[in-house]
């Protein structure tokens, strides 16, 4: 049997009002969509860092009781903002509250401006790395065993309870996200879920990462066929070609800044007429990515929402 094909939705959490996330996140949900996803940083990333940013887990938090279907990601936890023990019991209990709807993303942290904003001390890659390591080993002993202990190198944990457990079995999806190859070794060894070559990847980009996993997976010792590859993408859907077109050159400029590239070189992934949007994600399932994270950068991402889940999900069915 194949694997289900599903699409999720990333919503931003850089807005003023949670009234309006909430609204999208619920208009996800009637539409049918897989999940939600946030990002988890703690100042503004686009236009202006003080700009209003909403707490990842907190918002995550409140989606889960005004929801009831949806599942409930980020993209991802910034692993050095949460102590991880702490993180597994946070985890176990929204898994509970939301009946069990959690996927649980982690990372090592990238951003160094919110780092040093608040005080974290930021890390060589390598470090971070490591230390994300240890705090998905932790997390996840925390879901399965009664009562378990850890002595490592950057955390340490002593007959720490974590009860209840989540409601997922044998816990809830985790996936770990993020570039760098030193990071797909913690992904052979711990993920469920893997996302990677995020926004603006190729399917070729997503291809040659995902021979270095599996080489990875290969030295531990896994099948690299159990973990569920995912993608997140920009993604422009609208009837009219022209206004496509438009749209695309509006997010090219915009974000070029952001993303120090040349307008020229931003170029979304998915884009164009629901047909052409069929055509496209087809060459990312062909290598073998069942998971896709939309972000809608149109004008009206709630339109887009809708034609995308009405005119394009159906032909994965």
């Amino acid at each position: 049997m194949s694997e289900a094909i599903d699409f999720g939705v990333f919503l931003s959490t850089e807005r003023s009002s949670f009234a309006d996330l909430l609204s999208e996140a619920k208009n996800c949900e009637r539409l049918g969509y897989h999940s939600i996803w946030l990002s988890d940083h703690l100042v503004g990333m686009y236009i202006d860092p003080n700009a209003d940013r909403l707490e990842c887990w907190t918002a995550l938090a409140s989606l889960a009781g005004a929801t009831s279907s949806i599942r409930l990601g980020q993209l991802v936890l910034c692993n050095p903002f949460r102590h991880p023990p702490l993180l597994a019991k946070m985890a176990a209990t929204l898994d509970l509250i939301s009946g069990g709807r959690l996927e649980l993303g982690m990372g090592a942290g990238w951003h160094e401006p919110e780092f040093r904003a608040y005080g974290y001390p930021f890390e060589k890659p390598g470090a971070r790395i490591r230390r994300l390591e240890e705090a998905v080993r932790i997390v996840k002993l925390l879901w399965t065993e009664e009562s378990p202990s850890f002595d490592g190198q950057y955390y340490q944990v002593r007959n720490a309870y974590c009860s209840p457990k989540p409601v997922q079995k044998p816990h809830p999806p985790l996936m770990i996200g993020g570039e760098g190859d030193r990071l797909l070794r913690v992904v052979a060894l711990h993920a469920d879920v893997c996302n990677f070559s995020a926004w603006l990847g190729t399917p070729e980009d997503y291809s040659r990462r995902l021979d270095i996993l599996q080489r990875n997976c290969e030295t531990v010792g896994r099948d690299h066929r159990e973990i569920r590859r995912s993608w997140a993408a920009y993604a422009l859907i609208d009837e009219d070609p022209e206004e496509v077109e438009k749209q695309a050159e509006l997010f090219a400029e915009k974000m070029a800044p952001t993303l120090r590239l040349t307008p020229d070189r931003v170029k979304l992934p998915i884009s164009g007429t629901p047909e052409e949007c069929v055509e496209q994600i087809r060459r990312y399932i062909d290598i073998g990515i069942s998971l896709f994270i939309l972000r809608f950068v149109g004008k009206n991402p709630r339109e887009e929402a809708r034609i995308f889940a009405s005119e394009v999900i159906p032909s994965f069915g």
